[in-house]
């Protein structure tokens, strides 16, 4: 790998440096949780670093590996420097205007992450989001493999941003998706020669809980509160439930613009103090170790962190088929149940057919648990050395095919 070091006496094998771009490591999401999992998988062979673009508080909410360095780039806190830099308020230049975060991007982010990224000495860098992927290919040092991760699907980026990310992708080495299905989506649609496509699964550790039994008479579910995720469809297919199996409840955590309308769904459901919003949890394992079915209804997801950390607790999980990846990590009748996207019938059926049937749950449970070790943070870690090297080598191939050629025109030139 590019500027590799030896590792030290009795380390084996070969560390490197690696550095994760992020925009808000000190926030609540997905990808917040899946990048500090990975960093800290990898820390365990590598010297491993996150930079934040932002900061707006002290510390972090999810805990970072004492292992794991964590660089903010531009401090959004009261008083702090940054704060009063009217930089922070003229409009980001290097940043994509289409990207969906562009208006928490600044002149300032564009200057500090260029700044950064010019003395960058990793040897590999990935970037987190497509924005910041921007930055990456625009200003990452060529000497280093430089890697965009998608933790959104393909589909979910408008044209406008699909046809920069096309231009500025065509620099990398490689794009990183979270299924098989949304990697043949860019292969198909945003053909990059050249550049790797692949698709590794984010990591998701075991838990240092103890598995749900089953026993418990709760239906569970996780995310943000907005209209994607389609918690309207799941509390009326939960009604139907509530209905035949009163005791049963159903608890959703997240936070998010459609609390309210969701608060007032419940009541006019006449489901109050059985469907509950709980508000957002961290870690959210210990909650769904608690209950007997994790449920997802969303109309997509990229890859669905909230299932395979609730399958981690031996929770079996009822999700729609939604692209792209559900059916991916669920495999239906063995360790939980697919139903159509905005099928409220089918997902109240599958939610009645696991309520109805202990025994199922408690299999499915415990296949859900065996299943979910694929998402063990050892071999997915492994799967990005092994893409790290592959880079590298192909690189060198490409340089010795560059030096022929020059040589073979030289000669041709006699």
């Amino acid at each position: 790998m590019p500027r590799a070091r030896e590792r030290g006496a009795g380390g084996g094998g070969r560390e490197v440096k690696i550095t994760f771009l992020i925009h808000n490591a000190y926030g609540i999401g997905g990808t917040i949780r899946t990048t500090l999992n990975l960093a800290a998988a990898l820390a365990d062979r590598h010297d491993v670093e996150i930079v934040s673009m932002l900061r707006h508080r002290a510390r972090p909410r999810f805990a970072v590996d004492p292992r794991v360095r964590l660089v903010p780039l531009v401090d959004l806190r009261e008083g702090s420097p940054d704060a009063a830099d009217p930089r922070l308020h003229e409009p980001a230049v290097a940043f994509p205007a289409a990207e969906k975060r562009y208006r928490q991007y600044s002149r300032l982010t564009d200057l500090r992450a260029e700044e950064y990224l010019r003395r960058c000495t990793a040897d590999v860098i990935i970037g987190t989001r497509p924005g910041v992927n921007v930055y990456l290919a625009r200003f990452g040092p060529r000497g280093a493999l430089r890697i965009a991760q998608e933790h959104l699907t393909h589909d979910a980026h408008s044209k406008r941003l699909r046809a920069a990310l096309a231009r500025h992708y065509a620099d990398l080495d490689a794009v990183v998706t979270t299924t098989e299905a949304d990697a043949a989506v860019y292969r198909a649609r945003m053909p990059l020669p050249g550049v790797r496509v692949v698709a590794v699964p984010n990591v998701v550790p075991e838990p240092p809980i103890p598995p749900s039994d089953g026993a418990a008479t709760v239906i569970a579910a996780a995310g943000r509160l907005v209209r994607g995720k389609r918690f309207d469809l799941l509390i009326n297919a939960y009604g139907q439930v509530a209905a035949k199996y009163p005791e049963w409840t159903l608890r959703i955590y997240g936070a998010g613009p459609e609390r309210e309308r969701l608060t007032e769904l419940i009541g006019e459901r006449g489901l109050d103090g059985r469907a509950r919003l709980m508000g957002a949890r961290s870690p959210i394992e210990t909650e769904f170790a608690q209950a007997a079915i994790v449920a997802s209804a969303s109309t997509a997801e990229s890859f669905g962190m909230t299932l395979a950390e609730a399958m981690r607790c031996g929770v079996p999980v009822v999700s729609t088929d939604c692209p792209l990846g559900p059916a991916e990590i669920i495999t239906p009748g063995v360790d939980g149940l697919l139903v159509p996207v905005d099928d409220g019938q089918a997902l109240a059926g599958a939610l009645l057919e696991l309520v109805s049937d202990e025994t199922a749950r408690r299999h499915m449970g415990q296949a859900a648990l065996v299943s979910a070790r694929r998402f063990d943070p050892g071999p997915i870690a492994g799967r990005y050395e092994r893409l790290f090297a592959e880079l590298a080598e192909s690189r060198r191939t490409r340089s010795r095919s560059t030096v022929w050629r020059r040589r073979l025109r030289r000669v041709l030139r006699r």
